[in-house]
């Protein structure tokens, strides 16, 4: 009885194992068309790393950092200062 428990339990390791997902965080990195829409979802926008300041002056919300929504996003950092969408 042991070894049929054993058993069982390798097999549905094994399975649980091989059904996660795989997907990579570059390509969970979305392009929203304007700041708008990006700040419906972040609402103090994205910046590329947490050391970045903020040159516009005072932000009522604190950003998102990450690097891959940055880059997929840079057209949208208007003043140029490692954050897009600020506010």
């Amino acid at each position: 009885m042991k070894k049929v428990s054993l058993a069982l339990s390798t097999f549905i390791l094994m399975i649980g194992l091989t059904a996660t997902p795989t997907d990579s965080v570059d390509a969970a990195a979305k392009r929203f068309k304007n700041c708008t829409e990006m700040n419906k979802v972040y609402k103090g926008g994205v910046a590329k790393s947490k050391t970045i300041k903020n040159k516009g002056g005072k932000t009522r919300y604190k950003p998102y950092v990450s690097k891959a929504i940055y880059d997929a996003n840079q057209s949208k950092d208007h003043d140029k200062d490692g954050i897009a969408c600020e506010r």
